[in-house]
């Protein structure tokens, strides 16, 4: 199992440089000269041959007349190092500004992940054990209404809901205005700010996640070995929660992982909805100021995220089910 670990990381590590030299080389496709940029609002203040010896320096400083690949060898070695470069709008390291929306991301994320799984997981088996029941139709319904909005859709008629109508939670942003409390009183507030676009992540996520699982365990409960258990005289729960439940896992866990790594990219809308600062919403201004260093590094954060999700699906098949389990 060491063994295979390490092929995977090994596998990891050579994708990511290879996407990394694929998506350095398509940003510096992108048209723009970003030392003219920074110098611009100061061309009025200087003399034409002041204000081109200091064009020509920025290009030297910012290594912009170098071949791509010197660039990229340049950019990589930081990157190893933790030094994404420097933002071209902040005017400071990439590694400094990004720390904030990603705690907020990686915060917003796991919170909604772990609310659907917490809701979708009990009521997908629920309704594969009652199915065809009022209550499995009644879920199957709702289900597929939720599976079918966009996510943009659900997120208008929770502001009308519950902002606009009812007034319970804010419209956007993260905390009061100038909110000078500390401790708990910051986490309510923001939890108070959050609420919202936690609902419309997880009700934008309920519908997928509950029909599958509750398939999953339709076709687990058909089995042979079920029949064998309730015949032996085994507790209902034990068969449904001990045995089903644990066949069912192993398709499960590849659409939790493989949704808990979209989501991310999906939070890029409820991000930009809701007016988060969360990395969804650092992606989109750093393309719109052309401020690249930090659209790669969101990039990179996203590659590494997807990365270590399909090692991890991979891993926990051998912990679910040990006929899978690798030992070469």
């Amino acid at each position: 199992m060491l063994k295979y670990i390490g092929k995977r990381v090994l596998y990891m590590v050579f994708v990511f440089f290879i996407m990394s030299l694929v998506m350095f080389f398509l940003y510096n496709l992108i048209p723009g000269d970003p030392a003219r940029a920074e110098l611009e609002p100061m061309k009025s203040k200087l003399k034409p041959e002041q204000y081109q010896m200091r064009y020509e320096q920025l290009r030297e400083q910012m290594g912009l007349d170098d071949p791509i690949i010197v660039k990229y060898g340049k950019w990589i070695g930081g990157v190893v190092q933790g030094d994404f470069g420097n933002s071209v709008r902040y005017k400071k390291p990439v590694i400094e500004i990004v720390k904030a929306p990603m705690g907020n991301t990686i915060f917003i994320n796991i919170f909604a992940v772990v609310l659907a799984l917490g809701i979708s997981i009990p009521l997908g088996i629920i309704c594969a054990v009652k199915r065809n029941s009022v209550f499995d139709n009644t879920v199957q319904v709702l289900t597929i209404v939720g599976y079918s909005l966009p996510v943009f859709i659900i997120t208008l008629v929770g502001i009308f809901l519950f902002s606009v109508t009812l007034g319970w939670f804010p419209v956007s942003g993260m905390n009061t205005p100038n909110f000078k409390g500390t401790g708990l009183a910051f986490l309510l507030d923001r939890m108070h700010y959050l609420t919202l676009p936690l609902i419309v992540m997880t009700i934008g996520s309920l519908g997928g996640m509950t029909r599958y699982v509750r398939a999953a365990m339709i076709e687990s409960l058909r089995m042979d070995y079920i029949r064998t258990a309730r015949a032996k005289g085994l507790k209902e729960k034990v068969v449904i929660y001990s045995h089903a439940w644990r066949n069912a896992l192993l398709p499960v866990i590849t659409l939790i992982i493989g949704w808990f790594i979209s989501i991310f990219s999906g939070s890029l809308v409820i991000e930009e909805m809701f007016n988060l600062n969360g990395m969804g919403k650092f992606y989109m201004d750093a393309l719109r100021n052309q401020d690249y260093n930090v659209a790669l590094a969101v990039q990179m954060f996203y590659m590494v995220v997807a990365l270590v999700g399909n090692l991890i699906i991979d891993l926990s098949y051998g912990f679910v089910d040990p006929r899978v389990r690798v030992n070469r």
